[in-house]
């Protein structure tokens, strides 16, 4: 069982889903749920298989690099991997009840190829793969935005094609010189032969821009909250959780593999960008009438805490940014399906308006409020951790203002959420004409945020696997 290839199986299963899916859409609600728990239990497989290998390169059709493409799993790829599964799991139950028969035929095989290609994506062991796992997971978001129809819709997932274009070919651009200029495209063989030139620098720049668009950081954000905000609740949610963690898991690779330690003022300009994100995107979701806007501007400000990273060095930040990953694609996808169940009952999601109709949500507004704990940094959560770890890496460090940031970014959140939690205790008479939501929309966000709250229980087990294979040659607490 050591030598099971888990790492394969996770890219066909997903794909072999999404055909069945696609050839029998009567029962694709079925198939694609059934898909969502063989996925999980084929990462609980690969978890254990990496307790005792530590790392895993599977050499696809026995033609390893440089000549062949591989693919590799660590920890960091295992708790990526986790996080996709766990949220994908939820989101999939979600969309069972969200969809009707029509939309759901065209949901399910695309939402499954792009779960391949996000597993694919964390599996890559070469830059080249990554933009082919890039691209096929950027076509399959824009195909899904589009979901909804309307002029919106339509409008959101057109600019988001034509950004996810031109950053994908920034990347190429930047693969082509890299390979040029070192004549390898895997990136264990990057790293050993890799030195500093100019070539190289403005290949890596090529690449890094791509990816910061991707990753929407200020002020490179404007296409996501549109795209967020118009899409279907489902699709909202995974957007959210995690196709914009995709590029940052690349620029993590890539910034502790082959960069140099010398790139100091390079990493306090991301880290700027980040912190001015978290501050502008939780200004902005404070002034936002509409729920699903709010929680969209809210994933920019996220977005920012995954970049203090850089410039906070290697031991505790970049874990606390995985920790970050984690906790957040739970939290914002209860928030994105909690709003999804409000619009769904009520039929608008216009924040002035909610005072009457979220006290006859209950189970929908403890979600919503446990993912806030975690979403504003509050213990017992896995948002606390992750801040908690940041925290700790910029008073080791001496960088002060980070910290700063970190709880300014937390104010600003809990401003911005209780705005609605707020309309819950209010003398409002309750809303007696609202559309009754099924099962499947009512437990999957409380669950999500659960994970939120437990992933702040019990933190050590993701640490102690995040660590498997020592990625960026890292153990301990740094």
């Amino acid at each position: 069982m050591l030598e099971f290839a888990w790492v394969t199986l996770l890219i066909i299963l997903p794909l072999l889903g999404g055909i069945a899916c696609f050839l029998f859409p009567a029962r694709n609600q079925w198939l694609g749920i059934v898909t969502a728990i063989a996925i999980l239990a084929c990462v609980a497989g690969l978890g254990w298989q990496l307790s005792h290998l530590e790392e895993v390169r599977y050499p696809m059709g026995s033609w390893g690099a440089p000549l062949g493409i591989d693919l590799f799993a660590d920890g960091l790829s295992l708790i990526m991997l986790m996080t996709t599964a766990l949220t994908g799991l939820g989101i999939s139950v979600y969309a069972s009840g969200y969809f009707g028969a029509e939309r759901a035929g065209h949901f399910w095989p695309l939402w499954l190829l792009l779960w391949g290609a996000l597993n694919a994506l964390f599996l890559s062991a070469d830059i080249f793969n990554l933009y082919v796992t890039l691209e096929l997971l950027g076509l399959a978001a824009v195909a899904l935005v589009a979901l909804a129809g309307g002029a919106q819709a339509l409008t959101s997932a057109m600019r988001y094609l034509l950004v996810g274009l031109v950053s994908s070919l920034f990347y190429l651009l930047g693969v082509a010189l890299l390979y040029h200029g070192v004549g390898t495209l895997d990136l264990t063989l990057l790293a050993q032969r890799i030195t500093p030139s100019p070539s190289v620098w403005v290949a890596l720049g090529l690449m890094g821009a791509g990816l910061l668009i991707k990753s929407a950081l200020f002020p490179l954000h404007f296409w996501l909250p549109p795209a967020h905000a118009n899409a279907p609740t489902p699709v909202s949610a995974l957007l959210s959780a995690l196709v914009v963690k995709a590029s940052f898991y690349i620029l993590l690779r890539l910034w502790w593999t082959l960069l140099p330690a010398t790139t100091v003022p390079l990493a306090q300009l991301l880290g700027g960008l980040g912190g001015i994100a978290v501050l502008w995107g939780g200004v902005l979701a404070l002034r936002q009438t509409r729920l699903k806007l709010l929680i969209a501007y809210s994933t920019v400000s996220q977005l920012g805490y995954l970049f203090l990273a850089f410039p906070l060095g290697i031991g505790l930040a970049w874990k606390g940014a995985v920790y970050m990953v984690l906790s957040h694609a739970m939290a914002k996808a209860a928030l994105f399906m909690a709003a999804g169940n409000i619009m769904t009952a009520a039929g608008h999601d216009r924040i002035a308006e909610f005072d009457p109709i979220l006290q006859k949500l209950p189970l929908t507004m403890t979600a919503f409020t446990l993912a806030g704990v975690s979403i504003m940094g509050l213990p017992p959560s896995g948002g606390f951790i992750a801040k908690w770890l940041l925290l700790q890496a910029s008073v080791q460090s001496g960088q002060w203002w980070w910290a700063l940031i970190l709880l300014l970014g937390g104010f600003l959140a809990a401003a911005y959420l209780f705005r609605v939690i707020g309309c819950v205790f209010t003398q409002a008479t309750p809303s007696a004409s609202l559309q009754r939501l099924s099962p499947q929309m009512i437990w999957p966000p409380l669950a999500m945020a659960l994970l939120a709250i437990i992933l702040g229980l019990f933190a050590a087990p993701p640490m102690t696997m995040m660590e498997l294979g020592a990625p960026f040659g890292v153990r301990g607490s740094g």
